[in-house]
């Protein structure tokens, strides 16, 4: 029996003149959350958006968002990432000198908690956290832009990951963002991924809620 796969389409992938449409889509659509790539220019090279945008879009989506913090200190915005609307948010191991506090922060706040690591970055860097987090983030490309090309080596990560979850009784969904289309798709899932971030593939398609469909089923 197929497990069920989670999409959360990426916000940075939309048009910013018509966020209310693309969240409406977004409502009628497949996806099982929205991912909001929040980039400060410091931890990543470039920046998207903040607090602003995340209040705006909870506002019109039905869809729980999935924060996705891509900057220094993200334990300073924990409580007001939960107040503008975030169900879920990710915080960079790379970014975090005191890992297992934040993700207790976070739970406190009231969200869940995800951890996410650079294509560079080694498992070993959330071995110890894996039965605190409920997610595990594996960028599959170098974060900071849209619609780069995936590092095919994150296929053999995923799988390693899904091997150390495995083992414990707590077992955190594998989230994986980047180069996410329909040839990559089968691979990572194959491999042992829960939830997948699309940006480009789904924004940037014809008809997007079809995309997603086709996502979610695999076909």
């Amino acid at each position: 029996m197929n497990k069920e796969i989670l999409i959360s389409p990426s916000l940075l992938s939309a048009d910013f003149t018509q966020l209310g449409e693309d969240s409406e889509m977004i409502n009628r659509s497949a996806a099982d959350w929205l991912h909001m790539d929040v980039m400060d220019g410091v931890f990543v090279p470039n920046i998207s958006f903040g607090l602003p945008v995340i209040k705006a879009v909870h506002t019109v989506c039905q869809k729980p968002l999935d924060v996705h913090m891509m900057t220094v200190h993200p334990e300073n915005y924990i409580r007001q990432v939960a107040d503008a609307g975030g169900a879920l948010m990710t915080v960079h191991a790379e970014a975090c000198t005191h890992l297992h506090r934040t993700i207790q922060e976070i739970h406190s706040a009231g969200m869940k908690a995800g951890v996410a690591l650079n294509p560079a970055t080694p498992l070993a860097m959330v071995e110890e956290v894996l039965s605190d987090v409920d997610l595990v983030l594996i960028m599959s490309v170098n974060p900071g832009f849209s619609g780069q090309s995936f590092i095919t080596s994150s296929t053999d990560k995923v799988r390693r990951l899904r091997q150390m979850i495995d083992r414990l009784e707590h077992r955190p969904l594998i989230e994986v963002d980047g180069g996410v289309n329909g040839k990559t798709a089968p691979m990572l899932v194959a491999a042992g991924a829960d939830v997948l971030v699309s940006g480009s593939y789904v924004f940037g398609a014809e008809d997007p809620e079809a995309t997603i469909r086709s996502l979610k089923s695999r076909d």
